[in-house]
């Protein structure tokens, strides 16, 4: 980005903020299709945000993030759903109408359950690295899922594979003892003549939580925890040899990674009005790590390219496979679904073949295995 120097540098980023802001409106004119795409990929940033502090700077294979997503996403369709009220005659004694909380309280006490949790996945592989923390997440991420699924019967609390319904939109500034009903973002709205569709709606609010993360992350990335992460990625025996409290710094990265994966999860439930645990499946946990690794371990810029490729790519390929009926072309041996997977995969492997540290890598990423050994 050579472009981008001290005397330029805040003009680029105006533009670039101007563009994202338009962004929205202009792909309105193609369809809620392309704009919900962009929701999607914002979603993902986020959580890809997340990953990357126990992956990128911490150095901690997680293979189980996404039980962080679905701890949200559950938590956000508990408290903003009449389900609780419909399956417990006790509760709609108290809650006739279902429980219907403020995004304000659900927001924080997600982000909040989704951290502990990481911090209890955090407790007992602290002695684990590479392969072995890979597996011991990955079992935690699956018993999740198991768990989502299963805890129907006897007391139905998640509603099992039929998922949680009937989940509220987010109302922003909502002040009933006011009588100020609020912004609904689940609907349709007008400003200044232009037609705001749901879907926009939720896309400027993804927007600014995109935008304060790599600001929270960029500001960890530069102080001593960040820094101490960092050394803990490069060499732990080293770390802890300086002092560093790597058990401390190791159960902060989890807790951390996990608090945004939680906050992304409920943000996905308002948004789809529905989850279920075919949502946050392994294939979810693995294409997470693999935005992260393919833009760029470590490096903000190169994840969040990652994760807009990553997500918005499939959905391309699919309407382009829909415009040229593949299908119907190839007679019917050709299936679009599998021919997208495919693309995906062998997208990866040529990039990762060609650039290894990923499409847009931090330099100081593995710069400890660079070094030349000392001649005698």
């Amino acid at each position: 980005m050579d472009f981008i120097n001290r005397q330029n540098k805040y003009v680029v980023y105006a533009l670039g903020a101007l563009a994202l802001c338009i962004l929205p409106l202009l792909l309105q004119y193609a369809g809620n299709f392309w704009v919900r795409i962009a929701d999607i990929a914002l979603l993902y940033v986020l959580l890809a945000l997340g990953l990357n502090i126990v992956v990128g700077y911490a150095g901690l294979l997680d293979l189980g993030y996404v039980a962080f997503f679905a701890i949200g996403a559950y938590m956000y369709g508990l408290m903003a759903s009449p389900h609780l009220s419909e399956n417990f005659p006790w509760f709609a004694r108290m809650f006739p109408q279902g429980l219907h909380t403020s995004v304000w309280m659900i927001i924080p006490m997600a982000a909040a359950l989704a951290g502990i949790f990481g911090i209890l996945l955090g407790a007992p592989t602290l002695k684990l690295r590479g392969d072995y923390l890979a597996i011991v997440t990955l079992g935690f991420g699956e018993i999740i899922r198991v768990f989502l699924n299963n805890l129907d019967h006897p007391v139905n609390l998640t509603n099992g594979p039929k998922g949680l319904g009937q989940i509220d939109a987010i109302t922003l500034f909502k002040f009933d003892w006011l009588g100020i009903p609020g912004i609904n973002l689940g609907k349709r709205h007008e400003v200044f003549g232009f037609d705001i569709s749901a879907v926009t709606n939720y896309y400027y609010l993804f927007l600014v939580l995109v935008v304060l993360s790599v600001i929270i992350c960029h500001r960890l990335e530069l102080s001593r925890i960040g820094r101490a992460w960092m050394a803990i990625r490069e060499d732990e025996i080293a770390a802890k040899a300086m002092g560093i409290n790597t058990r401390n710094m190791k159960l902060l990265a989890f807790g951390m990674g996990a608090t945004f994966g939680g906050i992304s999860g409920s943000m996905f439930a308002a948004f789809q009005g529905f989850v279920s645990p075919e949502s946050f499946s392994l294939t979810e946990s693995i294409m997470i790590v693999a935005m992260v690794v393919l833009g760029g371990i470590g490096h903000l810029p190169g994840v969040i390219l990652g994760a807009v490729l990553l997500s918005s790519l499939p959905e391309v390929l699919r309407w382009v496979s829909g415009i040229f009926d593949l299908q119907a072309i190839s007679g019917g041996r050709l299936d679009p679904a599998i021919l997208r997977q495919l693309l995906i995969a062998l997208a990866m492997i040529i990039v990762m073949l060609l650039r290894p540290r990923g499409i847009w890598p931090t330099p100081e990423h593995g710069k400890s295995l660079q070094q030349q050994p000392a001649s005698k």
